[in-house]
Order: C-alpha cells, then structure tokens, then sequence
C-alpha cells in the first residue's frame, strides 16, 4: 500500500515534464561538463534583478533592526504595497482599481490556488486553450475541479472560440487563459478577448452561474515588436487578473505575485474576502515580507526587454538553419515549433538529448507534436547547440 493518496500517485506518474528535461539536464552536465550542454528546458530567467531590487534590500537591512520590520502584516499584503499595486495595475488595465481590489500573493501561482480554493465546487470545471501551462490541471484538482483543455488553431496557435464555446458546460467555473502565452509566446488579440467575453456573458445568462475569466499574466510586461498585451478587467465584470514580478524584476526565488478583480464585479468585496480566507488558510499567511518590500520599491521597472528579443532572434536563428516550422514569439520567453516530420515529440527531445540539447515535449503542454524552447539564457549557449540541433532535425526527418 502507498504511504501517498492514490490521487498524488497519479500525478507523480504523469508528473512535469519540464522538471524530468530540467533533470536529464543535470545529469547530461555533470557527464559531460556545463559548458557543453544546451538546456533550454527551464523558464528560469537569468539576468540580474533590476537595480532597485539591491538598493531596497540595502535600505531594508538599515531598518531590520526595528520591532516587526519581518514580522506579520494583513494577509491581503502590506497595505502601501496594495495601494501602489492598485495605482499602477489601473493604468495597466484601463479601470479604476483601489487597493481593496487586490491581493498581495506567493506568487502567481499562490494566486490561482487562492482563487481556486475560493470559487470551485468539486467537479467544477475549468476551460483553457492548449497549450498551458501544465501545473494549472493540478491547480485546479487541489479542490476538485476539472481541467477542460481545448486545442488552439494550429500554426496561430489563437483562440479557437468555436471549439470554447462547445467545451462549456453548466459545470464551467472559470476560463482561464495565459496572455503572452507559455509555451507557445502568442498574445490574444483585442478582437479575441471581446469575443471571448461575449461568448461568456451569454453563457453565464443562460445557465444562471458566473462564469469567471481568469487571465494570468506574468509574462505582461515582455512583449514585442510593438505588440499590446490588451486588459481584460474592462471588457467583463467576472474577470480576474493574476501576475507576479518572477520574470520583470527577475526575482523569481521570491514568490511575489498579485490578484486583481474587476471592479465591475457584483458581490466584488465577498470575493475579495473570501480569497483573504483562502490565501491564508491554504497556509500561505501572506506572501513574503521581504519580497513584498522589494516590489514595493521597484514597482515600475522591469529587467531589459530588449536582451530577450536579442536571444529570440538568436533562437529563431538556430530554428531556421534547422528548417523547423515555427511562430515567431509576440511575447514572454518561449519558442513552440512543430517536430519534423510531424514526428513524435518524445522521440525528438531524445535526440536533441543525444546532442546534449534539453528542450520539453509539447504533450507536456497538453498538445503533442510540437516541443517548447526557453531562452532565457546567453546568446552563447543558443549559438552552440546550432549544429547539434540540425543534426537532430535531420535524423527525425529521416526515422
């Protein structure tokens, strides 16, 4: 008999494959040496926090030695730190949010299971495009829901509102998307969002139960070529936003993420209390004292956008000499290309293995036959896992 609930056994036999790459990785270094693998598997970012990150931790050490400088604060955050989340996520959604409309979290992560545990009855379901984020599935079953993956449009990887429309049920509960999306680095469209709300406000209607939109984002602040990341808080009451400062401040040890409701929303304040409940009687208590007074003093940077769009290009690069059919990212740090051949994704990553290359399989993200790259590393270590790649390309082309 296991010592673990059968449920976490199922888990841990079909457990990330993100962490398994990250893990064969390792093992490939310490074989044959770091400088001669290529591990693009973890969206671990790698530059420098921001300079305000160092001087607020100065300014923090300067003043530790006061009563409670570390100590417990509200568990919705510090309340200077609600305020300015709410000042700045105002201006970034184009509504009018006051602090009481946002919660400080451990993270984004922290931030979905504090909604979750919040809004879901056993056997709710939750809708999502594939490709996601393969942590949401276990997310959401932490309180007995049910994930409900739809497939976007090939190639595009955009919505598919016809196929969304049809997975919703009455048991529908929240319709989470990720916006820039990972793994596939597409954002959604003005045109999408409002589709996709009116498809949810009619629904809603007509089964007599809210539907929430869920948007999680922290990927917000790293977009390119000009491309808008559009908000969602104004184009429906029963919209959630949900970000961190992982990847902006580069702080991701941290654990500071944030939720923000509509202020639109009916019965907003008994949401926002009830998630004041869960955030910490999921045994969060509040998000982390120190992070939270980085955040606060850094609010408004963000690492250098323009060094990601470099090693993008770089990896783009490395795609076309290996003549991969690929979307160019819009925004956050990943590439999701098609497997040659229309090969198995599994099969691939074990010959870039051979070449001491880690990338993901696309099943990892509920949508097979394609494989996800990070390049939140040198352009160096992009650079030298060219040959290597286009090996692997043609040995897949050849099997």
């Amino acid at each position: 008999m296991s010592i673990i609930t059968r449920e976490i056994a199922g888990y841990l036999n079909k457990s990330s494959w993100i962490r398994r790459m990250f893990e064969a990785g390792l093992e490939l270094k310490q074989k044959y040496g770091p400088d001669k693998v290529s591990d693009f598997s973890l969206g671990n970012p790698d530059l420098p926090p921001v300079p305000a990150v160092a001087q607020s931790l100065r300014d923090l050490a300067d003043r530790v030695d006061q009563p409670l400088s570390l100590g417990y604060m509200p568990n919705a955050g510090y309340p200077t730190l609600r305020q300015a989340l709410a000042d700045r996520l105002s201006q970034e959604q184009r509504v009018t949010l006051a602090s009481e409309h946002v919660i400080v979290t451990c993270g984004a992560a922290g931030g979905l299971n504090t909604l979750f545990r919040a809004v879901l009855e056993a056997g709710d379901e939750l809708v999502c495009p594939a490709p996601y984020f393969v942590e949401y599935g276990f997310y959401a079953g932490n309180f007995g829901g049910v994930l409900v993956p739809v497939p976007a449009t090939p190639v595009t990887f955009s919505l598919d509102l016809d196929a969304i429309e049809k997975a919703l049920t009455e048991r529908t509960r929240v319709l989470l998307i990720n916006s820039p999306n990972n793994p596939a680095g597409v954002i959604y469209s003005q045109e999408e969002l409002v589709a996709l709300c009116d498809m949810l406000r009619k629904h809603s209607e007509r089964n007599g139960r809210e539907v929430f939109l869920v948007s999680d984002e922290p990927y917000r602040f790293l977009a390119y070529d000009g491309v808008e990341v559009p908000p969602v808080l104004p184009l429906y009451p029963y919209s959630v936003v949900i970000g961190s400062f992982s990847k902006s401040l580069s702080i991701a040890g941290e654990r500071i993420g944030y939720i923000a409701v509509s202020p639109q929303m009916p019965q907003v304040q008994d949401l926002v209390r009830g998630m004041i409940f869960t955030n910490r009687t999921l045994g969060y208590v509040n998000a982390p004292a120190i992070g939270q007074r980085i955040v606060e003093a850094a609010l408004g940077a963000n690492v250098d956008v323009d060094i990601y769009r470099q090693r993008r290009d770089c990896m783009a690069n490395l795609l076309e000499n290996a003549e991969l059919e690929f979307r160019l990212p819009q925004g956050a740090f990943y590439f999701f290309p098609k497997v040659p051949g229309n090969g198995d994704d599994v099969q691939f990553c074990q010959m870039l293995q051979d070449e001491c290359i880690l990338a993901v399989p696309g099943r990892g993200f509920g949508y097979p036959g394609f494989i996800r790259l990070t390049y939140c590393m040198d352009k160096a270590v992009i650079e030298r896992a060219v040959p290597g790649f286009k090996r692997a390309a043609d040995r897949m082309r050849a099997s």
